[in-house]
C-alpha cells in the first residue's frame, strides 16, 4: 500500500506541489496578504510544465503571465503601503472601466483562440482561450484590488473544472472545486471588509 502511494506521489509530484502552493496563494488572496504573490510565482511555475505536457498552450502562457503579474502585484501592494502607510484598499469597479475590461477580454479571447486554432495542436482551443482571457482580466483586477475579480473567478473556475475533468487531471480538478468554493468565500470576506472601510470613511 505504501509503495503504491509513493509511486503515485512520484508520478504526480509536480501537480501536487503546484496544488499546494496555489492553495496557499488563494488563502493569502482572501486575507489580502502580499505573500499571495510569492506563492503565485511558485505555483504558476509548476503549472507551466503541467500545461505544456497536456497541450493546453493558452493555459501555459497564462501561467507565464501569472508570474509577471505576480511581480507587478507584489510591487504595487508594497508600494501602496510605503506611500500611504496603509495597504491598498478594496474598491468597486466603475461602469467605464468594466466596459473597457469586457472589450479587452473579448479581444483577448478571439486573439488567443485564433492563435491556438491556427498555429498549435491545442487540445481544447475554444475553452482554453476563454478561461485564459477571463483569468488575465481577473488577475489584473486582483492586483488592483477590485472586488469583482472574485465573481469572474467563479465563472472561470467552473469552466476550468469541467475542462480538467475531461483531461483527467483529477488532482487539479480537486483544486478547482476548492477554488470555486473559496472564490465565493473570498468575495464575501472582501465585501465585508469593504463595508467596514466605507463605515470608517
Amino acid at each position: 500500500m505504501l509503495n503504491t502511494v509513493w509511486i503515485w506521489f512520484l508520478q504526480n509530484q509536480i501537480e501536487i506541489f503546484g496544488v499546494v502552493t496555489l492553495l496557499a496563494y488563494l488563502y493569502f488572496s482572501i486575507k489580502q496578504n502580499s505573500l499571495l504573490w510569492f506563492f503565485g510565482i511558485v505555483g504558476s511555475s509548476f503549472y507551466v510544465y503541467i500545461y505544456f505536457r497536456e497541450r493546453l498552450y493558452a493555459e501555459m502562457g497564462l501561467q507565464v503571465y501569472y508570474v509577471l503579474i505576480s511581480v507587478y502585484g507584489w510591487v504595487y501592494w508594497k508600494l501602496g503601503k510605503t506611500q500611504n502607510k496603509l495597504s491598498i484598499e478594496i474598491k468597486l469597479i466603475n461602469k467605464a472601466l468594466a466596459f473597457q475590461l469586457i472589450w479587452i477580454t473579448t479581444i483577448l479571447f478571439f486573439v488567443i483562440s485564433y492563435i491556438l486554432n491556427t498555429f498549435t495542436n491545442a487540445s481544447l482551443p475554444f475553452w482554453d482561450a476563454l478561461t485564459t482571457a477571463g483569468s488575465i482580466t481577473a488577475t489584473w483586477m486582483l492586483a488592483r484590488k477590485y472586488i469583482e475579480h472574485w465573481l469572474i473567478w467563479v465563472v472561470v473556475d467552473i469552466i476550468s473544472l469541467v475542462m480538467y475533468i475531461y483531461k483527467e487531471l483529477y488532482i487539479t480538478s480537486g483544486l478547482f472545486v476548492i477554488y470555486i468554493t473559496m472564490a465565493i468565500f473570498g468575495y464575501i470576506e472582501w465585501k465585508n471588509s469593504l463595508r467596514l472601510t466605507l463605515k470608517v470613511k
